[in-house]
């Protein structure tokens, strides 16, 4: 079972650091559903998938996650899936604002006190935390012997994000149950009450006179509200295809809209002047709608004492956002039951048309911008391996070990000044640990 999602089904929800997206990879279950060939035959007894998952970034976003999910299959071939998951998040986030060579200070979101940023280092706010609770759960259920129908929901809360979701899937078999279509929808509801409030849009952060009435004021006046929300709605089809014995292939088209709040509230930008000094620092300002297209194919070939899955998806928005990721997996199996799993996972995205690592002070304000480095051109790698063992009565425990990379990449826009002895496209390391028991 996939205990984790992946990078792009985080990306309609909430726009803190994207760390369930930095653990995984792509999948094929986009609206959350299992896909029908692999749904297990019933022996009538609950099964248990429990993990412990830690990822730290080098200097920055430490993660613990906790997992238990439990699955049922009942005579009828009906399927419950539950899911509770547990994320508690601790760290420095990067803040958008390009790193000088002497200290900079800043604001925290909150209102609430500043914080000060050495010189030549990249602009992190150290005081990020958060914990998130989520609940799934999906019911699969054959309507006839061709149709099978799915139907879940979500529910995930934190201290200033909430998102409620359902979702709903079809499949219908063909060809003696080795050809499968797919159909699916899910809508996610979205709130977001960050501590401070909604910035304006390129609103200058009050830094001068904290603590004074004059400071409260003029940080009233940078907020329009105290939150706001957005929807997004998927759709999805797909194709499940038994080639022979040995092989089986999957290949989905997903589109996405999104509406509503999608800038973040926590990043801002620097104002440069023609030597590249910072002058002020505005909130960011993103446009209010996002559609996505998806395609993904994957791939799982049996070889007898090893198994090979490779998958690819390309994703192409209305930000000019375009991404690439390739996923290969390679399962090595022992006679005791034992196996090894080398991974490795590559993904590559171009910058959004908006996305810009600083503002020129006597340049006319444009309509959208955002430095947030998650938007701009990146590529970014994995490569872990994964140890799996049989345990008794049937039950298996696994560990996996993986190292992280981000590169992110210029955009073109010309160094000035002091710019040019900072570093403005910073690279980031992580490990990632995970423990997985499941009986």
């Amino acid at each position: 079972m996939q205990l984790i999602e992946t990078t792009e089904q985080k990306q309609k929800q909430k726009t803190k650091p994207n760390l369930k997206g930095l653990l995984t990879t792509a999948t094929c279950a986009l609206l959350g559903t299992q896909a029908h060939a692999e749904v297990n035959t019933s022996d009538d007894k609950w099964r248990f998938d429990t993990a412990i998952m830690h990822y730290n970034e080098a200097d920055r976003v430490t993660a613990t996650e906790a997992i238990i999910a439990a699955n049922k299959t009942y005579g009828n071939d009906e399927v419950l899936s539950l899911k509770l998951t547990i994320d508690a998040l601790t760290g420095a986030s990067a803040n958008g604002a390009v790193a000088q060579p002497d200290a900079q200070t800043f604001t925290r979101p909150s209102g609430n006190g500043q914080y000060i940023v050495e010189g030549g280092e990249t602009p992190l706010d150290n005081t990020f935390k958060d914990t998130r609770v989520q609940l799934t759960g999906q019911w699969t259920q054959p309507l006839s012997d061709v149709f099978t129908i799915s139907a879940g929901g979500n529910f995930s809360k934190e201290y200033d994000y909430m998102s409620i979701s359902g979702n709903t899937n079809l499949t219908r078999d063909f060809n003696q149950k080795n050809t499968t279509l797919s159909a699916g929808i899910a809508y996610a509801y979205d709130v977001i009450e960050p501590e401070g409030g909604i910035p304006k849009p390129f609103a200058e952060m009050v830094i001068a006179g904290f603590g004074s009435d004059e400071f409260d004021q003029a940080f009233a006046d940078s907020r329009l509200t105290g939150d706001d929300s957005k929807a997004t709605v998927d759709l999805l089809v797909g194709l499940t295809q038994v080639i022979n014995r040995n092989m089986i292939v999957q290949m989905n088209y997903s589109y996405s809209s999104v509406r509503g709040y999608l800038t973040d509230p926590f990043k801002v930008l620097s104002v440069v002047d023609v030597n590249g000094y910072a002058q002020s620092y505005l909130h960011e300002s993103r446009p209010d709608t996002r559609s996505k297209h998806a395609f993904y194919a994957q791939s799982k070939y049996h070889f007898g004492h090893s198994m090979l899955d490779t998958s690819y998806r390309y994703m192409t928005d209305d930000w000019e956002i375009d991404s690439h990721t390739f996923d290969v997996r390679y399962r090595v199996l022992f006679a005791s039951g034992h196996y090894l799993e080398p991974h490795l996972r590559f993904y590559s995205q171009s910058a959004a048309e908006f996305y810009q690592p600083f503002l020129q002070q006597d340049d006319v304000l444009p309509m959208y911008a955002s430095a947030d480095y998650r938007i701009g051109e990146l590529d970014t790698y994995t490569l872990g391996l994964q140890y799996g063992m049989p345990m008794d009565s049937g039950n298996s425990l696994s560990m996996r070990l993986e190292y992280y990379h981000q590169a992110p990449k210029s955009d073109g826009s010309a160094s000035f000044g002091v710019l040019n002895d900072v570093e403005l496209y910073e690279e980031l390391d992580a490990l990632i640990a995970q423990v997985t028991y499941s009986f």
